[in-house]
């Protein structure tokens, strides 16, 4: 396969399907059309019962790069189907894909660039375009759909990643890309996380995640979609935030303890370790505080107050929409299975 003399290193694309003959094709084809085209194909397809084996299969013998296939016998779930083609790749470079976007054809090539410009950058990931099920553009990005703005944007520029993704993913996995020889870092992937989300904390405590505001491919949103940015109208993320409730704060503090179990343990492989413990602890308590405001309005006033009077709900949270939803939110009274040991 002819490849570009001045190439950064081998470049793996790793893609997990499911039931996805709908898109699938459309997105095998963009990829075979990048300009600089992969090293590899890594797909698991997760136990689909439709088309899809057939269509990776015909597409294998269409193309010059390998094609490799690997068909799982039971259902992983998405998150540990990824963490199985990941752990496939062979090339330095690992990118992620998932089975119903399209590429732009330069996005491979964007993507090099963007490494070969620093050896500190352990990770890059992109903007897009969003479209729906027929193809249509929806007029707006996934940065703008993930809330992810301009200041947000230079906190990653800066190397201060975490100060973002405590507060809210904005990594979407689809439009990632990590050096390989970190993927010990990464994984297992815990239990309960999303595999974008637990990558770009672990990467963000190790280092450099670079943004890249073009946007090199097409997100679809479906209705059969498994993961993905939330609404897009605000009245849509209000109704949404407003069914968070105790049983989720519990939950949140529990994967946010597991990441810092799990940064505990890879301390020496973490220059910015003592930056992460910071902002994870930072987080624990915030949720922690939300889960206990009392259940009428009135008295949570002062409990509000104080967190926002120490930048708590920005720092940690969506600054006046979390204010707003920890004062609107109807809070039973307390039971023992809303409490903390």
């Amino acid at each position: 396969m002819p490849h570009r003399r001045d190439a950064i290193a081998t470049i793996s694309v790793a893609m997990c399907t499911f039931n996805g003959q709908r898109f699938l094709g459309a997105q095998l084809r963009s990829i075979a059309a990048q300009t600089r085209p992969p090293d590899e194909l890594v797909v698991c397809d997760d136990a689909s019962s439709d088309g899809s084996e057939q269509i990776i299969k015909d597409f294998s013998q269409r193309v010059t790069f390998p094609v490799r296939t690997v068909l799982n016998e039971r259902n992983l779930g998405s998150t540990k189907n990824f963490e199985k083609a990941i752990s496939l790749c062979i090339g330095k470079l690992v990118v992620l894909t998932d089975q119903d976007d399209v590429w732009y054809p330069h996005k491979l090539m964007r993507i090099e660039d963007e490494f070969r410009r620093s050896a500190h950058t352990l990770a890059v990931f992109s903007d897009a375009d969003l479209i729906d099920e027929h193809s249509t553009p929806l007029g707006t990005r996934l940065w703008d759909s993930l809330e992810f703005n301009r200041e947000e944007q230079r906190a990653f520029s800066r190397a201060r990643a975490l100060d973002v993704l405590v507060k809210h993913p904005v990594i979407t996995g689809a439009a990632m890309a990590f050096r390989m020889d970190l993927v010990p870092l990464m994984t297992p992937i815990a239990q309960g996380y999303v595999h974008d989300y637990w990558i770009s904390l672990l990467l963000a405590a190790r280092g450099e995640i670079r943004p890249i505001s073009e946007p090199l491919m097409q997100y679809r949103r479906h209705v059969a979609q498994q993961l993905g940015p939330g609404p897009l109208n605000l009245r849509a993320r209000v109704a949404q935030s407003l069914l968070v409730g105790a049983e989720s704060y519990l939950r949140q503090i529990k994967l946010w303890d597991e990441l810092r179990r799990a940064l505990s343990e890879r301390r020496k492989d973490l220059p910015n370790a003592d930056y992460a413990m910071n902002r994870i602890n930072g987080k624990i308590a915030h949720l922690r505080h939300r889960l206990t405001l009392p259940p009428t309005r009135i008295a949570r006033i002062p409990n509000i107050l104080r967190q926002a009077l120490s930048g708590n709900y920005w720092r940690f949270a969506m600054g006046w929409n979390s204010i707003a939803k920890d004062f609107l939110v109807d809070i039973p009274e307390r039971t023992p299975s809303a409490t903390i040991c």
